[in-house]
């Protein structure tokens, strides 16, 4: 929906697509491995970042393992501009969101296509642009409205 926000926790590795309306929906997602890799040239801690970020432009990648079957990429931006993450499907991302452990991108946020489509609708609907926030829990007991609010107003 127009004017949506996103919120990953990524130590559940669930994502909330935060309504204007005081609703929200969630889904599963794939973050970050939990140690250093080697990826594209570099050597990284490959966890995903918790911190606000904004979607800012779209991209077509070749790669369509990494990438998933259309290789949409939606990049991610922070406070000093262009990052290398972003938000993205895999050719395994079926195989990878039905596993209990989902720490298995180099650092992005993989999500179905079906989830891609979405948050790629969102992004156009808002103008290309997306607030997304990336936390490491989002406390005990039930998520809420409220709770999910209450973080975007923190960031």
């Amino acid at each position: 929906m127009i004017g949506d926000s996103l919120i990953v926790d990524t130590e559940t590795n669930i994502g909330y697509l935060i309504h204007q309306n005081g609703g929200f929906t969630q889904f599963l997602v794939a973050t970050g491995q939990k140690n250093i890799v080697r990826y594209i040239g570099r050597i990284y801690n490959a966890k995903t970042p918790d911190q606000a970020w904004t979607v800012l432009s779209k991209h077509i990648k070749g790669d369509r393992t990494t990438f998933g079957k259309h290789g949409l990429f939606l990049r991610l931006y922070d406070e000093d501009g262009e990052t290398a993450y972003g938000i993205h499907g895999h050719r395994s991302a079926e195989t990878m969101l039905a596993a209990d452990m989902r720490y298995r991108s180099m650092g992005c946020i993989i999500v179905s296509q079906t989830v891609l489509d979405i948050i790629e609708a969102t992004f156009e609907g808002n103008g290309q642009r997306l607030d997304v926030l990336t936390v490491a829990g989002l406390g005990e007991g039930v998520v809420t409205y409220q709770m999910l609010q209450e973080k975007l107003a923190a960031k």
